[in-house]
Parts: C-alpha cells; sequence; structure tokens
C-alpha cells in the first residue's frame, strides 16, 4: 500500500506566511473601498452585491491554494510502499581450504588446489543471498575473507590463494577452529562450515576432534571433503638437474577423522577423487543448505512534487485570467 512521505518537512513553516498575508488583504480590502457621501442611504436599501465582488474573494482564495500547494511541492512529497515480509534463502558460510604443498597433486584438472578454487568459485556464484568467507590452513591457518555478500571481493581474494604463502603442513585442527571463530558470533539461522583437505592432521595446536566440539557448540554443521585419487596421484618434485618431475606417491586421507568430525556436527563427509566428483560434492552441498529467512524490503520512493508544482501553476494561471477578463473593471 502506498504512502507519501516528505523529504523536507521543514519547508511547512511557510504556512505561517499566510497569517499575514491574509490579514494584509482584509486591511486593504476595507480601506480600498469606494466612498460616497449621502445625507441618507435609503435609496440603496436592499441592493444586492454584485458578483464580482464575490469573484474577487474567489480569486484570492485560488491564490492563497497556490501557495499552499508551492510550499507542499518544497516540502518534497515522495510515495513508497509499506514494508513486506518476504522470504528468500541465505545462511553464513565460511570455507576452509588446505593449501598444503600436497595440494599440488595432479590427479584434479589443472591440481587439487586449482580444482578446489575453481568449483569453490562456482559454489559461491551459486549463492547470491548468503554470507561467505574464506579460511586457509597449511602448517598454520589464516582468514583470507571474513563473512561477507561481496562475492566479487570474495572471489578476487580467493584466486590470489596459492600454496607456500604459508608455512607447510596439515593442521586440520587450526584450520576449522579458526572458521569457527569466525562464524561463533553470527546471527544467522543456519551457519555451516566446508572443510577441503587431502591429507592427515600432523601440524597445530590444536586437535581436530576439539575443533569440531566448539563447532557443535555453536551451532554449526561442519561438511567435510577429503580430495585426492585412491590409490597413488602424480607430485611435482625437482629432480637433480632442477627440472620438474612428476612422482606417483601413495594418497593419505584421513576419513575416519573427517566422517568424525561431520558425524559430530551433523554435517557429511565426502570423499572426491576427480574434479566432476567434486562439482558433484558441492552440488549436493547446495541442495543440502537451502534455509529460508524472512527478510522486509520496500519499493524505491517516487517523488511526487510535480503534481502539486503543475496545480500551483495552474491556479495562479487562472487567477491571471480572471482578473484579466471578468474582473477588469475592479482593477
Amino acid at each position: 500500500m502506498a504512502t507519501i512521505d516528505f523529504a523536507r518537512p521543514a519547508y511547512f513553516y511557510l504556512l505561517l506566511v499566510l497569517i499575514p498575508i491574509i490579514v494584509w488583504y482584509i486591511y486593504t480590502f476595507r480601506k480600498a473601498q469606494p466612498e460616497l457621501k449621502t445625507s441618507s442611504l435609503r435609496a440603496f436599501a436592499g441592493q444586492p452585491v454584485t458578483w464580482k465582488v464575490y469573484l474577487k474573494h474567489f480569486v484570492f482564495g485560488l491564490r492563497l491554494i497556490a501557495i499552499i500547494l508551492l510550499i507542499i511541492a518544497l516540502a518534497r512529497p515522495q510515495s513508497t510502499n509499506n514494508w513486506e515480509n518476504t522470504e528468500t534463502l541465505g545462511i553464513d558460510i565460511m570455507l576452509s581450504l588446505d593449501i598444503s604443498g600436497s595440494m599440488l597433486a595432479r590427479d584434479f584438472k589443472p591440481d587439487r588446489i586449482g580444482a578446489a578454487k575453481q568449483l569453490a568459485t562456482e559454489f559461491i556464484s551459486g549463492r547470491p543471498n548468503d554470507r561467505i568467507g574464506l579460511v586457509v590452513f597449511s602448517g598454520e591457518s589464516f582468514t583470507q575473507c571474513p563473512l561477507t555478500s561481496d562475492h566479487t571481493v570474495l572471489i578476487n581474494l580467493f584466486n590470489e590463494v596459492q600454496s607456500g604463502i604459508i608455512e607447510d603442513g596439515t593442521a586440520i585442527g587450526v584450520g576449522l577452529a579458526n572458521a569457527v571463530k569466525r562464524l561463533k558470533d553470527s546471527e544467522a539461522i543456519s551457519k555451516v562450515i566446508i572443510l577441503l583437505t587431502d591429507g592427515v592432521n600432523n601440524s597445530g595446536a590444536i586437535d581436530p576432534l576439539t575443533a569440531a566440539d566448539l563447532a557443535k557448540t555453536f551451532g554449526i554443521r561442519v561438511y567435510t571433503i577429503g580430495v585426492g585419487t585412491r590409490g597413488e596421484a602424480p607430485y611435482p618434485a625437482v629432480d637433480f638437474w632442477g627440472r620438474q618431475v612428476f612422482r606417483n606417491i601413495p594418497v593419505e586421507i584421513d576419513e575416519e577423522i573427517l566422517g568424525r568430525i561431520a558425524e559430530l556436527t551433523g554435517g557429511k563427509y565426502f570423499r572426491a577423487t576427480d574434479n566432476n566428483k567434486l562439482r558433484e560434492i558441492y552440488s549436493q552441498i547446495d541442495e543440502l543448505e537451502k534455509s529460508k529467512i524472512n527478510v522486509k524490503e520496500y519499493s524505491r520512493k517516487e517523488e511526487r512534487y510535480m503534481v502539486f508544482l503543475w496545480m500551483a501553476l495552474g491556479l495562479i494561471l487562472a487567477e491571471i485570467i480572471v482578473k484579466k477578463t471578468l474582473l477588469r473593471s475592479l482593477t
């Protein structure tokens, strides 16, 4: 339902100007009356007042209404719709990404970390109503991007992530705890962490299950993803001559711990063995995490002052026409 608001209501104080205008009109009207001295008014008794006298007062009324309309136009009336409750999909999500050296393995295209970044970016782009942040971990952990609804900034920061920017290792517990820290004060109905790693916890002062207990305490659901083919995967290395070569190394993922973290927090564990499987996992998480949140929205305000301005100009024009035609003999 549309309502009218005023952007500059202080201009209504100008309505006080009408008082001296009315007083001055009454004073000048009485003073300007023609006088005729006569010994008796008996000859004029019963004579009707001419219609032009009343029309002159009507013209003054038009002028007053025109001034009122101009003041309303100055106050800038605006129409806006009332607040309406609607529902939208939206949750708070922290991505916790392993960027250790083993994420450079080539069982994914172009490598594990490259595939993780590409598919996570697709996931982010598909959830425009969510606030999403990014934590990275290796031998330690730091926040690459706090929770934000500006997904362009998030994706740009995501693209800057690469292996080797922090001490090597796999601190799953620290990476998870850091993500919990970023979500614990969130007031969102649904809080989620997606933790992606390709190894076994071997660094950091926080045990993964201890971090999972923290997530459970704050009502945070954790989806864990183990990345890596089954068996052996080609890892980049440098030979005696300084040339890059690839060596097949056994893939070791602590699926038991990752499964327990997910189970403890009400999430789910997934195993990704190639790009397509990882894309399917993100799609499954996308379907699992759809929460309806009530939000309020309203339509854009529209200026309505032109209507009052044109009405005022019309009344001013009508006053001029009447004075120059019907009341010409009285002016």
